[in-house]
């Protein structure tokens, strides 16, 4: 892409990026965001481990998730998601948390998806439709135990001096 622009954000794509592609991936929206432009993103992380070795042991249920679900998805942690932005020319505002959010909303979408089963069938086929159950009601729980977080990080391109931001999100967005 080409061009800069005020504001970007990334909804539920980032688990998509893979680790590895995190620099590029960085360095590109900083380089579409104008000076001082807003960054939004809004993505699902694993808690941080005391051992970093420890964090990159993939349980079972990630294999399948990763395997079925979301190949090639990766998950990293809210530390480092905040470093990756510090390194890469970002000045972190606020995080915000929305894991008990999401426990209720994939628990919602589950039910919406097992109460329209047959027609999903119709369209995608039973092995998926099950897969998609499992799915959600899944991450339901996951976000319901605590094991994975959802956080939404609001950050600027880093500038010299005052960002010149309302001190709240709430104001941001007030006209």
């Amino acid at each position: 892409m080409r061009g800069q622009f005020d504001e970007i954000s990334s909804i539920g794509m980032f688990e998509q990026v893979s680790i590895a592609n995190y620099p590029t991936y960085f360095s590109s929206v900083n380089r579409l965001l104008r000076p001082g432009g807003l960054y939004l993103r809004h993505t699902i992380a694993w808690p941080a481990k005391r051992v970093y070795k420890a964090f990159a042991k993939l349980a079972k249920e990630y294999a399948a998730l990763t395997r079925y679900i979301f190949p090639g998805g990766e998950l990293d942690h809210l530390g480092m998601s905040v470093a990756n932005l510090q390194q890469h020319g970002f000045e972190v505002h606020d995080v915000e948390g929305w894991r008990e959010h999401y426990a209720r909303t994939c628990r919602l979408w589950h039910d919406k998806l097992l109460e329209n089963q047959a027609a999903a069938e119709a369209v995608i086929g039973s092995v998926k439709t099950r897969l998609w159950l499992a799915y959600l009601v899944g991450c339901s729980l996951a976000f319901q135990r605590n094991t994975v977080g959802i956080f939404q990080p609001l950050a600027s391109k880093r500038l010299i001096g005052l960002s010149e931001l309302p001190p709240t999100r709430t104001n941001l967005c007030a006209d």
